[in-house]
């Protein structure tokens, strides 16, 4: 009977870290689609992207500096950048979740697919 209790608690610990982690993932989702929408009500506002010519910044200090100043294309970029963060965060999430169940072999494949990750943004950078 103890073990069946011990199972019931696993079962109940594992999706309440999975309503958690959606949530999360749904938050950022939100919180991206909302800076978004901003940018584009700036930009319909202002009626331009904010920067002279044909010039857009590359550079994520260039593109936080924008979103302060509420420039449009500096204010849409750093919610795409949001999105695109967003499960990389569910991958984060993971790792730590993976620790505390004490499951190795997930830890260490979760850990692979979030360097990979970041290598990833590090060389498109480049």
């Amino acid at each position: 009977m103890s073990d069946n209790s011990s199972i019931q608690k696993d079962n109940s610990q594992i999706q309440d870290v999975e309503l958690a982690v959606s949530r999360w993932l749904r938050v950022g989702v939100l919180i991206s689609a909302a800076v978004i929408i901003l940018g584009l009500i700036l930009f319909f506002i202002q009626g331009s992207s904010g920067y002279p010519g044909d010039y857009y910044p590359h550079s994520l200090p260039e593109i936080f500096t924008g979103t302060i100043h509420m420039k449009p294309y500096a204010v849409i970029t750093t919610g795409l950048i949001l999105l695109i963060l967003t499960p990389v965060l569910r991958v984060a999430i993971s790792i730590w979740v993976f620790v505390r169940e004490g499951d190795k072999l997930y830890v260490i494949i979760t850990s692979i697919v979030l360097i990979i990750l970041i290598v990833s943004f590090a060389l498109g950078k480049a």
